[in-house]
């Protein structure tokens, strides 16, 4: 299977896992509490294969990057936190770090 669609998987994986973190409320919700155990469960073993195919360092970067992207997106959109200028800014900044090494750089496999 392609390793870059187990990373995007694995990240939307983590995403719904941190999502469900959030409503968990401390592990007191049953049913986001087993969110977060297949969430992270699925993530991490879809990270483990992704590693047989790329480096270690791309897999991670990228998988905790836009894992970061993400949940800053769905924290602005569905539980109405704020987001400045600055923050902005870093995300750009995430995204281009991720580009970088995923496309620009000679250390991933294309």
């Amino acid at each position: 299977m392609n390793p870059y669609l187990l990373l995007v998987s694995a990240i939307i994986a983590e995403v719904i896992g941190t999502t469900a973190l959030r409503l968990s409320e401390g592990f007191s919700k049953p049913l986001p509490s087993l969110g977060v155990l297949l969430g992270y469960g699925i993530a991490f073993y879809l990270v483990s294969l992704t590693m047989e195919e790329l480096p270690i360092g791309v897999v991670y970067g990228t998988w905790a990057a836009l894992g970061i992207v993400g949940i800053a997106g769905i924290g602005i959109v569905f539980f109405d936190e704020s987001i400045d200028l600055a923050g902005v800014l870093g995300i750009l900044l995430i995204v281009v770090g991720v580009y970088c090494i995923n496309v620009v750089s000679d250390v991933s496999v294309h």
